[in-house]
């Protein structure tokens, strides 16, 4: 393809596609006829982004540009402030200084906010339990949700769509009221496991299982959250696999088990990446499960976050908080993008 032509002469819609339509073709013409036919490519080059293949192009950049990176400097700005008694409760970056004989701009960046993350024990503990935290909650959906989503996938086609059903079912549910009813579950008096099992004998009225409250209630809650986003990857993945393998492995003579393992897990390493990052990302900075569900027992880098913007009112301190955390999150994110374009390149 011929590099296009800029000069004067050639009508400037041409360089952009031969369909542009009426519009860029009037609009040329007329900043070609009132002098500004320099400036034709640039304008018409600048609106086909917003015009057929361009718009949709423009389209998901559009919204990571309003709902990612413009909120997220407004955050990492805030993190540079200073707490004021104001509303907002923090000072300006930038303030305009006059002294008596000039104006001059003063640029303030306070980085206490992040030396007091590093340094304070409260902040380092709370990321690293909440890291800890994500990671068991990752392999206990990998655990229960391996073996969910291969018995989806070769299950009989005509009931995986009542099966695939069922794991998206609790999304039609408030993710409030599903973490709710297993308060209902798991408390102590009165709740619906404990009166179970002493109906049937199994527990003493006057001993009965003590969960809420507990760690073990919130990896519960966690677990049962998040389990679809691990098992709904790794069904895609098994579904699309190829049988014959299968059959090829147990023809020389490979048993069933380790067929599994050498034949069937390998094959499905990019669901079991996917489905971990989804589970893991959301889980680090999970905050309504541990407050509802541990009660004080557990610190995690949610809460702590939720206490200096609500209750301290500490925003610059809580924007830092959601910064680190932001960046703690996006290493895994570009080590998957790097793992599936890696894999994208194997397999041409």
């Amino acid at each position: 393809m011929s590099a296009p032509d800029d000069s004067p002469d050639r009508p400037a819609a041409a360089l952009i596609t031969h369909d542009h339509g009426d519009f860029l073709d009037s609009l040329e013409a007329g900043l070609r006829r009132n002098g500004l036919g320099f400036a034709a490519p640039a304008v018409i080059r600048f609106l086909a982004l917003f015009t057929g293949r361009g718009a949709v192009i423009a389209l998901p950049y559009l919204f990571l540009l309003a709902f990612f990176l413009i909120p997220f400097f407004i955050v990492l700005k805030i993190s540079f402030a200073e707490t004021a008694l104001a509303i907002p409760p923090y000072t300006q970056l930038i303030e305009i200084v006059d002294d008596g004989f000039e104006y001059y701009l003063n640029l303030k960046l306070n980085l206490a906010n992040y030396w007091t993350i590093f340094t304070e024990d409260t902040y380092v503990r709370a990321y690293l339990n909440s890291a800890k935290i994500a990671a068991i909650s990752t392999a206990l959906c990998l655990l229960i949700g391996f073996p969910m989503a291969y018995a989806m996938a070769r299950a009989s086609e005509s009931i995986r769509p009542t099966l695939l059903m069922l794991v998206i079912l609790p999304f039609w549910t408030s993710f409030l009221i599903r973490v709710y009813a297993w308060i209902v579950i798991l408390k102590t008096e009165g709740g619906l496991l404990n009166t179970f099992l002493i109906s049937i004998g199994v527990l003493s009225p006057d001993d009965p299982l003590r969960i809420l409250n507990t760690e073990w209630a919130m990896y519960i809650g966690i677990v049962y959250s998040y389990l679809p986003f691990m098992v709904l990857p790794l069904y895609a993945n098994l579904e699309r696999m190829d049988l014959t393998l299968l059959e090829a492995a147990a023809d020389l003579g490979c048993r069933p088990i380790k067929a599994f393992w050498v034949v069937t897990v390998p094959l499905a390493i990019p669901g079991i990446i996917a489905g971990c990052f989804l589970v893991f990302i959301p889980a680090v900075g999970e905050y309504v499960i541990p407050e509802l569900m541990s009660g004080d027992n557990v610190r995690v880098i949610g809460r702590k976050l939720f206490t200096d913007f609500a209750s301290e009112r500490n925003w610059p301190l809580a924007a830092a908080v959601s910064v680190i955390l932001l960046l703690i999150l996006v290493i895994p994110i570009m080590a998957f993008q790097r793992q599936q374009a890696r894999l994208q390149e194997a397999g041409r």
